[in-house]
């Protein structure tokens, strides 16, 4: 297998690679060549699961603050003190991965509104909730007054789209490389609501690693986490997350621990909250 370094000057060679990604949108099913090189790239090494107060989690589900035992709520530091659930699809720290399925799985948010923001879709996927929509658009300003444009490239995806979806990467690549290449259903972050994709105003590198070095996701990396927000699938954090680097991917978690995140250095929500890493279906 190949080396993390190697896999770097693979993709700075400009070699081609379709979006392997747990948000792919419908219509952008890859080459079984693209989902093969999926299956030969090296990822990082996953971080131990502990709580935020450094004492490994007996449960790995869950984090449960030492003054509060209960299940579904999360302490990740003393400066992040309101607490959310890691398992209620309406609370915005619900951790959604491979080993964590939306419950239920059919999951529609009862807030879905279309934020006043540049769109470069229509339709369910112009939709986020109601907190993320008030979020997106503060950021999307704050961005745009900084000369950088950035678009709504894919917001929600219901359970039905997210079916067919995932299984015209099965069809097209078999389920190996499908599940590399797309959540399963009921196992997105899209359908929850609180994630969406963002595109460049210049349309460059849609759902490509090229696209990291596109102003709106270099301005994200930096920026996103005033409001809300963090890169769901950093890069190199594939045997954590399950996803190959996603720079365009963003999850609302709060500012409050979005900040707390990027002061402590903590790449993952599955770090963050003390969770075992999940890079590949039970």
């Amino acid at each position: 297998m190949p080396s993390r370094r190697a896999f770097a000057g693979f993709l700075s060679a400009g070699i081609g690679m379709a979006a392997l990604a747990a948000c792919t949108p419908e219509n952008a099913v890859p080459s079984p060549a693209a989902a093969n090189a999926a299956t030969s790239t090296p990822s990082a090494t996953a971080t131990p699961s502990v709580a935020a107060s450094g004492v490994p989690t007996s449960d790995p589900s869950v984090v449960a603050p030492a003054a509060d035992p209960a299940p579904t709520s999360a302490a990740p530091s003393s400066s992040a003190a309101t607490q959310h659930s890691l398992t209620d699809p309406t609370s915005p720290w619900v951790v959604v991965n491979k080993h964590r399925p939306l419950n239920p799985q059919n999951f529609v948010p009862a807030d879905l509104v279309q934020p006043n923001i540049r769109l470069a879709v229509s339709g369910e996927a112009a939709l986020v909730n109601s907190t993320t929509a008030a979020a997106a658009e503060k950021m999307f300003a704050a961005a745009a007054a900084e000369g950088v444009i950035m678009t709504l490239a894919s917001g929600y995806r219901s359970y039905s789209t997210q079916v067919a979806t995932y299984n015209g990467y099965v069809a097209g690549t078999g389920q190996a490389a499908a599940d590399r290449a797309s959540a399963r259903p009921g196992h997105s972050e899209h359908q929850t609501g609180w994630s969406f994709d963002i595109g460049d105003g210049g349309g460059a590198c849609s759902f490509q690693p090229c696209f990291a070095d596109q102003p709106a996701a270099v301005w994200a990396k930096a920026n996103a986490h005033k409001f809300g927000f963090v890169v769901r699938y950093p890069w190199m954090f594939h045997d954590t997350t399950g996803y190959f680097y996603e720079s365009w991917h963003l999850r609302y978690i709060g500012v409050e621990a979005a900040t707390d995140m990027a002061a402590r250095g903590i790449a993952t929500l599955e770090e963050y909250f003390g969770l075992e890493a999940a890079p590949d279906y039970l």
